[in-house]
Formats: C-alpha cells, sequence, structure tokens
C-alpha cells in the first residue's frame, strides 16, 4: 500500500519541473511559429514552462531522432509534423526513427492551409489555366520545391499525377530562395504552405490559383479550394502536432493532451494560430495516432507512385 501511494503521488506531481519542447526546424518557420504560440499557454495550463529548443537538419529528422531517444518521462516532447513524421521516412532508405514506435502522439495543433503561387505577373489566372498550359506545353514551366524529396515537391508530384501533368521541378534549400526565384519569374509555380506565401500574396506580388482549405478563406475570397476545382485529393492541409517519446505513460500522456486542449481554446492562441493561415486543431491522442498512419500509408504511397529514388 505504501509503494501504491508512492507511485500514485509521483504520478500526480507531473510536471514538477520545465518540459523541453524540441522543434526540428530552424527559428522563424511553420513549425517554429506554432510551437512558439501555443508553448507559453501550454506552460500555464500545466503549471511548468515550456522551453523549445531549436534542432534544425535533415528535413526534421535530426531533432525527431533526438527526441525520441529522450526518456519518456513527459519533459521531453517534440513538434510532428506531416513533413518529419509522414514525409520525411517515407523518401529514407533507411530513417533515424520510426514516426510511429518510436513516439507517443499528443495531439494535433493546427492544420496549416497549402497554396498553389504563380508569379502575378504570369498569364495564368486561374488553376484550370495552369492545367491546360501544362498540357497543351509542359516543356515551358518549373515548379520549385524545399528541397529534393521535401514536402512541397511531393505535394507538386503529387499534384501533376492527379491533373495528368508535366512540369519540370527545381529543388532549392528552402522555400525561401524558390520564392526569390518565383518573383523573378525563374520558376513559373511553387506549392507554399500559406503562412509563408502571405506577406506576397498580400503585397499583390504572388497570385494564389488554388487552396488547400476546408472552404474559402475569408482573407483570400476569389481564390478556389482544390475540391472546388476538381482536386478534393489535393485538399490536404497540413498537419503540425505534438508528441513525446514512445512509452510514456498514460497518466501524463492525458495530462498533456488535456494542457494541449485548454491552450488551444484560450482565444488569443486561436487569433495567433489563424494569423499565420492555419486553422487550430484539438485531437485526442488516439485520433492524432490514427492522423499520423494514414499521412505515412499516403505519402508513401506517393512516393512509390512517382517511381521516388530514396535517399
Amino acid at each position: 500500500m505504501v509503494l501504491f501511494s508512492a507511485s500514485m503521488a509521483a504520478s500526480a506531481a507531473y510536471p514538477d519541473k520545465p518540459i523541453k519542447l524540441i522543434v526540428p526546424y530552424a527559428p522563424g518557420g511553420t513549425t517554429d511559429l506554432i510551437a512558439r504560440i501555443v508553448a507559453p499557454k501550454l506552460g500555464e495550463a500545466l503549471g511548468q514552462p515550456v522551453v523549445i529548443l531549436n534542432k534544425p537538419g535533415a528535413g526534421g529528422a535530426l531533432g525527431s531522432a533526438y527526441a525520441a531517444k529522450e526518456a519518456p518521462d513527459g519533459y521531453t516532447i517534440v513538434m510532428a509534423v506531416e513533413s518529419s513524421h509522414a514525409v520525411n521516412p517515407s523518401i529514407q532508405k533507411v530513417s533515424l526513427y520510426d514516426p510511429i514506435k518510436d513516439f507517443s502522439p499528443i495531439s494535433n495543433l493546427a492544420n496549416v492551409l497549402g497554396v498553389l503561387d504563380v508569379n502575378a505577373n504570369s498569364d495564368i489566372k486561374t488553376f484550370q489555366q495552369l492545367v491546360d498550359a501544362l498540357k497543351a506545353d509542359p516543356s515551358k514551366f518549373s515548379f520549385g520545391s524545399s528541397g529534393n524529396g521535401g514536402y512541397s515537391h511531393l505535394f507538386g508530384e503529387l499534384f501533376l499525377s492527379a491533373t495528368d501533368t508535366k512540369m519540370l521541378h527545381v529543388p532549392y534549400k528552402g522555400l525561401g530562395p524558390a520564392m526569390i526565384d518565383l518573383l523573378a519569374g525563374q520558376i513559373d509555380v511553387i506549392f507554399d504552405n500559406l503562412p509563408s506565401s502571405a506577406g506576397q500574396i498580400e503585397s499583390g506580388k504572388i497570385r494564389p490559383l488554388a487552396v488547400a482549405a476546408p472552404a474559402r478563406l475569408k482573407q483570400m475570397p476569389d481564390v478556389p479550394t482544390y475540391a472546388e476545382v476538381g482536386y478534393p485529393q489535393l485538399n490536404t492541409p497540413s498537419w503540425f502536432g505534438l508528441a513525446a517519446p514512445a512509452h510514456v505513460p498514460q497518466d501524463i500522456l492525458e495530462t498533456l493532451n488535456q494542457g494541449v486542449k485548454t491552450a488551444l481554446s484560450d482565444p488569443g492562441v486561436v487569433a495567433s494560430i489563424e494569423r499565420q493561415g492555419a486553422v487550430p486543431d484539438y485531437t485526442t491522442s488516439e485520433a492524432f495516432t490514427t492522423m499520423i498512419k494514414n499521412s505515412n500509408e499516403q505519402w508513401q504511397g506517393v512516393v512509390k507512385m512517382i517511381g521516388f529514388e530514396k535517399l
């Protein structure tokens, strides 16, 4: 009875020190921005600070692998996002981690909307005009991505497959350089996250042709969703969530999940996430686990479909 009471007391004390949140990407990107929006309110809900530690590299693999090896005690959590926990493992011959077996999913945080961009000076005014132009002369067009095998590359390949078109892929070291070349007219298309494109769209320098969103956005009422233009398989926002190392005790996992629920119910957090072109999305840990599994199956299918040579 004494041992049982001691165990219960130890569990009830969680958390009794700061929690480390690993962001497997560099500061300033979408993953980092969402982490920094949620972390303060999550810390308030848990009664301990949530301290962000950026560990970028290898498309999110280095930070994710680091987090997977940490003690499963609830004091290390990681941003588990579609790029690092579905796309990246799907393109590796030997992944540094298993995105499902090596983690205990906590909850999704937000779904980041995707957008198809062209230069504002382009003759292409609509999604269908782009598809028609690609079918007429695919050799004239190119799309830029954040790098070979990255989310923006594979989404572009998914677009080409869905529309039965072709376009030259130009890999960059990040979507920032790709955007610079889109603005300069060196490439024709990028498949971006809305947070990264929002400023250039607002300035009128690029033209959005379609968004991956549940419905048209109030800030871009004239831009259709992929579903509206006939391609619902492209109408999938990218998920950005939280996970812990595998085998975290269920009560600690539930405490973290409820902390996320509290944080995402805060109006200020909701408004900040929406300003990033994203939709807050609290889930149970079970639902987030299913989301990760389904996403892995999807991207493994895309990699196989396009004949991508794994890295």
